[in-house]
């Protein structure tokens, strides 16, 4: 088994990522949050996020995988994604956990709020490693195989879950930084500032935009499959509803002086 944990900002963006496709998500367990509906979920979340407002970065998203060809019960997967919380001091907070099934392999997403139950935040320092030693100590407890087997499956298995992370990390940044761009070169300058570079696909022989691709690290993805509402039709469309919204509060301003 292995661990990977993500920190970031935004709980609508992670539970939409992990539970809005039913087709691939099944929620196995929660706790002080509604499971039935990620914006209800991330709702949720928010409201306890509210009890410490300086918390910028309260979203702990832990992604466990298992060995290809690995399989475990709804209730090992719960057992396994609790102890896992408990050992890496993610307690007495919510959760969710959920398992997606659109991969080769078996791995479940688990969200967690950095600010608990009782309006105190929990400790994220050395949070993935923590989430790396507690993985190797359930491997054992449990029987699973290891991370250390270094064969091709493995290694593409932990590929594919940098790949994820840097997807997050990509959709993340635009959510944050598309509301204030004024146009697509706003957006790609804030975007780079994060370390996220914008390319642009062409049609043939012309300067007419066709695509849009965001490169991070070692991953450039196309903007539809971060989010389909990123294709280059979509980012238009809401880059020129944001500015419309910009206008009718500066006229709303105006009105009241």
């Amino acid at each position: 088994m292995i661990s990977k944990v993500i920190t970031g900002r935004s709980f609508y963006g992670c539970c939409r990522y992990i539970c809005e496709d039913k087709s691939r998500a099944v929620v196995l367990d929660a706790e002080g949050v509604r499971d039935y509906d990620y914006r209800l979920m991330a709702h949720d979340f928010e409201t306890q996020r509210g009890d410490l407002p300086g918390k910028k970065k309260a979203v702990f998203h832990g992604i466990l995988s298992f060995y290809p060809g690995e399989s475990l019960t709804d209730e090992s997967l719960v057992t396994i994604a609790r102890e896992y919380l408990e050992q890496i001091g993610m307690s007495d907070t919510q959760f969710v956990i959920a398992k997606h099934i659109d991969k080769k392999h078996l791995h479940m997403h688990i969200v967690a709020n950095f600010v608990g139950n009782k309006r105190k935040a929990i400790r994220d320092s050395w949070i993935g490693w923590r989430g790396k030693k507690a993985a190797q100590a359930l491997t054992e407890k449990y029987q699973l195989i290891p991370a250390e087997r270094k064969v091709l499956a493995l290694t593409n298995l932990e590929s594919l879950n940098s790949e994820e992370a840097t997807r997050y990390d990509i959709y993340h940044a635009i959510q944050d930084k598309l509301p204030h761009a004024r146009c697509l070169s706003e957006l790609a300058d804030s975007l780079m500032k994060l370390g996220i570079d914008t390319q642009y696909k062409y049609k043939s022989g012309t300067k007419e935009l066709q695509g849009i691709s965001f490169k991070k690290g070692l991953y450039c993805i196309k903007g539809s499959k971060i989010d389909r509402k990123f294709s280059i039709a979509g980012l238009q469309k809401l880059i020129e509803e944001n500015k419309q919204k910009q206008v009718q509060k500066r006229k709303i301003k105006r009105g009241i002086r």
